[in-house]
């Protein structure tokens, strides 16, 4: 098993100040990557990087690669589909959030991060099912459970299908949204 490399923040800025070639690949969604990026850096969102990481991979060549996204788990993601196609790359460790801060980085339009987005509407969820459960019917407390089981089950299978759904609601949408093509030609 081969040992995933995780880069401080601190690490990533030390590498970029002295000029080294670094990729920094951001797998967050384009409207994400809107709202705060680490300059230089290139949005690849994971779903399009895992529709053909072969030809991304091409496309980094022998080049040294850090993944990111919003905390680390997309990112982790996102080197395994490269380690499959032969890219050694490493982890930003803590993902944007941890690097933002007393750092240089794009702000542009102001959005809730996915993981909020998906904590709130989760909660909003199981606080429903417990009061419609209290005042309408006891049975919709399985809203609740329902909701707790998935959060339970997409945690163990490190996916989020609430994020995928959040991702293609309109405040999600970027101005542009990226084409694998599009993609390719900044790497």
């Amino acid at each position: 098993m081969t040992q995933v490399l995780e880069l401080s923040p601190s690490e990533l800025a030390e590498q970029r100040d002295r000029g080294e070639d670094v990729v920094v690949l951001d797998v967050r969604s384009a409207a994400e990557f809107e709202t705060v990026h680490i300059p230089g850096s290139v949005n690849v969102p994971l779903p399009l990087l895992g529709a053909d990481p072969s030809r991304v991979a091409e496309r980094l060549g022998e080049r040294r690669v850090v993944l990111t996204c919003q905390a680390g788990p997309r990112a982790h993601q996102a080197r395994e589909r490269l380690a499959a196609e032969g890219v050694e790359a490493g982890v930003l460790a803590g993902g944007v959030s941890a690097y933002a801060p007393g750092r240089e980085v794009v702000r542009g339009a102001e959005r809730w991060a996915m993981d909020r987005q998906v904590r709130f509407t989760a909660g909003a969820l199981v606080l429903t099912g417990l009061a419609a459960g209290r005042f309408v019917s006891p049975k919709l407390r399985l809203l609740a459970g329902g909701v707790a089981g998935a959060l339970a089950g997409t945690a163990l299978a490190n996916i989020c299908p609430m994020a995928d759904l959040l991702g293609r609601m309109p405040w999600n949408r970027a101005a542009v949204e990226p084409t694998l093509e599009s993609a390719l030609e900044r790497i």
